[in-house]
């Protein structure tokens, strides 16, 4: 089955079959997990840096920021199985996607990410960020295989 991670959204999946997609990755960040022991993996489309640019949202919605998101994905990772000693994460986005980019929401998003992984004892094995492209990113839950496309051209992560 192929499943469609929105903006601010998380999911996971163990079946073998499945496949994760998330679209439309200018300044927001895709972030893939997979423990490949357990066959278990997640993805996470985040918007915006930290949670305290709007508590509200974030209450209702953690998945929509960094700071808050990525504990939910890993806490989540945890409770289906996966050890975050072995977790696989490979990250997509944070691009400058208009003009001179006064607010680098994508390079406050990654550096927000980066923090959160240091204080979270869990590393980048992979990742495509910056630039000016958006990109999709897509994961393969069997083999724990993930790719993006950015510009028509897909790659490897």
């Amino acid at each position: 089955m192929k499943y469609v991670v929105g903006v601010a959204d998380m999911k996971l999946s163990s079946d073998p079959g499945d496949v994760m997609v998330t679209h439309g990755l200018g300044s927001c960040l895709g972030v893939t997990a997979y423990d490949p022991v357990a066959k278990v993996g997640g993805m996470l489309h985040i918007m915006m840096p930290v949670a305290n640019a709007n508590p509200e949202k974030a209450r209702a919605n953690p998945c929509m920021f960094a700071d808050t998101g990525i504990p939910a994905l890993l806490d989540a990772m945890v409770h289906a199985g996966a050890n975050k000693k072995r977790l696989r994460l490979k990250v997509a986005g944070g691009a400058i996607t208009q003009g001179n980019d006064h607010f680098a929401i994508g390079k406050r998003n990654y550096i927000t990410l980066k923090k959160v992984f240091w204080q979270s004892g869990v590393l980048i094995d992979a990742e495509d960020v910056g630039g000016n492209l958006a990109r999709t990113l897509y994961m393969e839950i069997g083999s724990g295989r993930v790719w993006i496309n950015k510009a028509g051209q897909e790659c490897e992560l």
